[in-house]
């Protein structure tokens, strides 16, 4: 039996890949049900992690129903907004080409589907974990009662309680906060504002700080506020995001003097306003092998999303470490070796990436740096 500690996208594909090859899986996740929270906004799924991943699920398929490859546009503004460099998608879906969009609610509810009913326990917390000596460990949950698992996979997450077993890293602040905002039904409420958007991304970059949107396929779209800040910038700002209506007004006044569009995607949003610091583990974390346990997704190498890896390299984790239990059923240890073998450098590449990708998006050089950069793909920074 694999015990998953999870149901992220990470977790949610390992157990499918091992369910769909008759291996025994359980999952234990702490959300009470899967509509207890949003799943937050729209993916863009690689074909050589992401698509893989649905690959070896047998779900590409259903996941071609559901992605949106126009939501690969991406379009650049100054903060007049005038157009500085714009990339056109295909509207067709092509396996194992592109990076089409889905959201992430959507391709959550298809890997959980795809599990066998009593596959996750839903709102099981765990309160801490440890190690037996040998290779099993010991799940003590918040509601007292305790499990003793033969193999377990943390996917937990970003302040994942399974890594304690393996590693003493913990996430640091990148200096960069978010402020998430949405605008629902934008076609309708503000066609104007939809038009700006477009059919994917919208960037708008300068030095410390952004504003960026993102079209989701419930017809909504997702605003993010950037700000290069210290990490006490949130509750020190004089803000009070509780107060959606004030908050939305004082934010808007860090951009005084930007393109009066920009600014409405700020005033005219609705819902939540949500701040977003922006942590990731240290580039190249790793471990040494430990019997019976191991780590995917952010709970192995938490980064920012500015390559656009994190889902992915969690889909990709759970694929491959299913393939390789597969393949070794009789040694799960060795194939968790093989397993972390090949993701350390994996991670660890599109880590550094991410972090390079930051700076280009805010650095006093901003927006050309991070243009030049999608202009010319190579580009690296030391």
């Amino acid at each position: 039996m694999i015990t998953i500690i999870g149901a992220g996208l990470g977790g949610l594909t390992l157990a499918r890949v091992l369910q769909k090859n008759g291996a025994q899986v359980q999952i234990y996740e702490l959300e009470s049900s899967p509509s207890a929270r949003s799943q937050g906004g729209t993916l863009d799924l690689h074909a050589e992690s992401g698509q893989f991943a649905l690959q070896q699920a047998g779900l590409f398929e259903e996941f071609a129903k559901l992605a949106r490859p126009e939501g690969e546009d991406w379009r650049f503004l100054d903060q007049r907004g005038e157009v500085l460099f714009e990339e056109i998608s295909s509207a067709e879906l092509k396996e194992g080409e592109g990076r089409p969009e889905i959201d992430r609610k959507l391709l959550r509810g298809l890997l959980i589907d795809s599990l066998k009913p009593g596959t996750i326990s839903w709102g099981r917390k765990i309160n801490s974990v440890h190690s037996l000596g040998d290779s099993r460990h010991v799940l003590d949950f918040t509601d007292g009662e305790s499990e003793i698992v033969e193999m377990l996979v943390g996917a937990d997450g970003s302040w994942s309680k399974v890594r304690r077993l393996l590693s003493a890293a913990v996430p640091e602040y990148s200096g960069l906060s978010f402020i998430e905002l949405r605008l629902s039904n934008i076609d309708e409420r503000n066609p104007e504002l939809s038009t700006l958007v477009g059919r994917g991304s919208l960037s708008v970059n300068a030095p410390g700080k952004g504003i960026s949107a993102q079209r989701n396929g419930d017809g909504s779209v997702r605003v993010y506020l950037a700000f290069r800040v210290a990490e006490s910038w949130i509750q020190g700002c004089g803000i009070d995001f509780h107060d959606a209506a004030a908050a939305r007004r004082a934010l808007a006044g860090f951009f005084e003097g930007w393109d009066s569009q920009l600014l409405e995607l700020i005033l005219r949003s609705d819902g939540d306003v949500t701040p977003r610091p922006i942590y990731a583990l240290p580039i190249g974390h790793s471990w040494q092998a430990t019997a019976g346990v191991t780590l995917l997704g952010d709970a192995a190498h938490l980064m920012s999303p500015f390559a656009g890896e994190g889902a992915n390299l969690a889909m990709q984790d759970g694929a491959e470490l299913a393939l390789a239990l597969l393949a070794q059923p009789e040694d799960a240890n060795a194939a968790v070796a093989s397993y972390e073998t090949a993701m350390f450098p994996r991670a660890e590449a599109a880590a550094a990436e991410s972090a390079a990708n930051l700076k280009l998006f805010y650095n006093d050089e901003a927006p050309y740096s991070i243009i030049s950069k999608f202009q010319n793909p190579s580009t690296t920074v030391a």
